[in-house]
């Protein structure tokens, strides 16, 4: 499979070092104020930018016939307006806020646990995220996800579902969810120990991706 990259920073050489170990070539990488070229000759994008310039990279692939992975969170308002344009050209969108397949799992946890605890209005719940010093948007993606998961299946207001943002060091991410009352507290965390896990499951999911038909999906279409 050969495979563009955009946005050639510590997540694209991740991804380039896991992609050639899984015998894929990297046709070409796109980083920051490069130029793009009229054809891209690659069986799939994967795009770790910038939440500034992320939906435009996507509708650039999406315009030259290459499905796309995309991994940058922070340009979400844009979501509707880019999947939309992905439908109408019969394209291939996959954007998650988390590849980490992992974090998909406590995703899955998390929107139980949510369902279980509504109306358990003993029970306060929060959610902390620690990034590295260099992560652009807070609260990050994967919070946010968290966050609606707990919102729709819980029955709770955005504002009774806190999110607390920490930027440390060079820390690759970690997400806690609590839940914390007079009696007792129950507590959710991801921890990654690298940008390995990420990378991992953008691969794994332009392998998916490269074979699928039309569409706009997510991670949970993989697992």
């Amino acid at each position: 499979m050969r495979i563009a990259l955009i946005g050639y920073g510590k997540m694209g050489h991740a991804v380039e070092a896991l992609a050639v170990e899984r015998g894929h070539t990297v046709a070409c990488t796109i980083d920051r104020d490069d130029p793009w070229p009229e054809g891209l000759d690659a069986d799939v994008a994967v795009e770790f930018t910038t939440p500034q310039t992320a939906a435009d990279n996507v509708r650039r692939c999406l315009e030259r016939g290459v499905p796309v992975v995309c991994g940058t969170t922070g340009w979400y308002a844009r979501y509707d307006e880019v999947a939309d344009e992905c439908r109408r050209r019969n394209g291939r969108l996959l954007a998650a806020t988390n590849f980490s397949l992992g974090m998909n799992i406590m995703f899955e946890l998390n929107r139980r646990l949510a369902e279980l605890m509504r109306g358990r209005d003993d029970y306060r719940v929060g959610i902390s995220e620690t990034h590295h010093i260099h992560k652009l948007d807070a609260p990050s993606g994967t919070a946010i996800t968290l966050q609606q998961q707990i919102v729709e299946g819980g029955g709770r207001s955005v504002e009774r579902v806190p999110i607390t943002s920490y930027r440390e060091g060079e820390v690759p991410g970690t997400h806690t969810v609590v839940y914390d009352s007079a009696i007792d507290t129950i507590t959710l965390t991801h921890e990654a120990h690298s940008r390995l896990g990420l990378a991992q499951g953008a691969v794994v999911a332009a392998e998916w991706l490269a074979k699928a038909g039309p569409g706009v999906y997510t991670m949970k279409d993989i697992l």
